[in-house]
């Protein structure tokens, strides 16, 4: 699974991809749409999860595997140039969400290419610029269409009702996310991977002063605002950090950054924050195995049966499956952290292959191949 961290130049996107990665690429004070780099820099970051860490300790294993999500650093996108904004949006279909970093922060000597600090206009900039990207793409198929029709080959005309219904209402400066499609139709938009209808997450990018201000509520109110008369049935979740601060822990020693945030009255990092929104926005979850050679979150999609999460494992285990013990976390937990007591207590469950996998739970797998 992938997130696109995108946004305006110089609205801190690499730096926040720093904090993110641990990696330390140079950042610029000037708009790097002057000279774009179109080649993505690309970080897998492991999810931090306290069940895991529990887990560890418990069993001391050989190795522990958390679940990990790999984010994508891109140069920023320019309002109105509409070329280098289709080179960037072309990049960003292959992810599957977007980190959208919004700038909050005043620094004369970091030029912003809108002239000022003002993060809901550049929030419906940017929800713009995706519209008019997915428009001209829409335009595009359309014409094609077109041609071929008139060389005699016949359109599929439930995929040219699609993309007219789709033209209309981006014509009207509307997302795509407002809509309502039918299943049909939502299977037919898959191959299209249209830019508004990506899940998003909105990042702002706040000075250190303000990491207790008003002012940051404000942004956070008027973003929301803005959401819920564009029509949108469900605000995009926005979580403001300071990008420069975030780098910084991410270069230092778990000690040393534990009393950097003891220093800042801040409880945990805001990447950690971000790393678990990022999972949520992807529709993810996590079960966990456990034993003396591993501890191991794996990742599956809300609403994965217990034989597919078996298949993720290993095929042999989703083709042999019998039955999966499963005991959640919680319940591991209430009972001393102790499998025969969990069994004992009747919260260790056997289930079969139609079983729902819940985020945080324990499963051992019996299968017979």
């Amino acid at each position: 699974m992938k997130l696109t961290i995108t946004g305006f130049s110089n609205s801190g996107k690499t730096t926040v991809f720093n904090a993110l990665t641990g990696l330390n690429l140079p950042v610029t004070i000037y708009p790097t749409s002057i000279t774009p780099e179109l080649e993505p820099h690309l970080g897998v970051v492991k999810i931090p999860d306290a069940r895991v860490d529990r887990l560890s300790v418990v069993y001391n294993p050989k190795k522990t595997t958390y679940a990990t999500v790999e984010y994508i650093d891109y140069a920023g996108i320019t309002s109105g140039d509409v070329a280098h904004n289709t080179k960037v949006f072309n990049l960003m279909k292959d992810a599957d969400a977007v980190v959208h970093v919004v700038r909050a922060f005043e620094d004369e000597a970091v030029i912003h290419p809108m002239g000022s600090v003002t993060p809901v206009r550049d929030v419906k900039s940017f929800e713009a610029e995706l519209i008019l990207g997915d428009l001209e793409f829409v335009e595009k198929r359309l014409q094609k269409i077109e041609e071929q029709a008139r060389r005699g080959k016949k359109p599929d005309e439930a995929d040219r009702h699609l993309l007219l219904k789709c033209k209309k209402a981006l014509e009207d400066e509307i997302s795509l996310r407002t809509l309502e499609f039918t299943e049909d139709q939502k299977r037919l938009m898959l191959p299209y991977q249209f830019l508004s209808t990506m899940p998003e997450i909105i990042v702002l990018n706040i000075d250190e002063k303000d990491i207790t201000s008003e002012k940051v509520k404000n942004f956070h109110d008027e973003i929301e605002a803005y959401f819920k008369g564009a029509g949108q049935s469900s605000v995009p979740p926005v979580l403001a950090l300071c990008g420069k601060i975030e780098m910084e822990l991410a270069q230092l020693p778990p000690d040393e950054a534990k009393a950097f945030l003891d220093d800042l009255r801040i409880d945990e990092s805001a990447m950690y924050k971000l790393c678990h929104i990022s999972y949520d926005a992807l529709g993810l979850i996590s079960f966990l195995t456990v034993g003396k050679d591993e501890v191991r979150a794996w990742t599956i999609k809300r609403g994965t049966n217990a034989q597919q999460a078996a298949g993720k494992i290993h095929s042999d285990l989703e083709r042999g499956f019998i039955r999966a013990e499963v005991v959640h976390y919680k319940d591991f937990s209430s009972s001393e952290e102790d499998m025969h007591k969990a069994k004992e207590k009747g919260l260790m469950r056997l289930e079969g292959k139609t079983y729902l996998v819940q985020d945080g739970d324990i499963i051992n797998f019996k299968f017979n191949v």
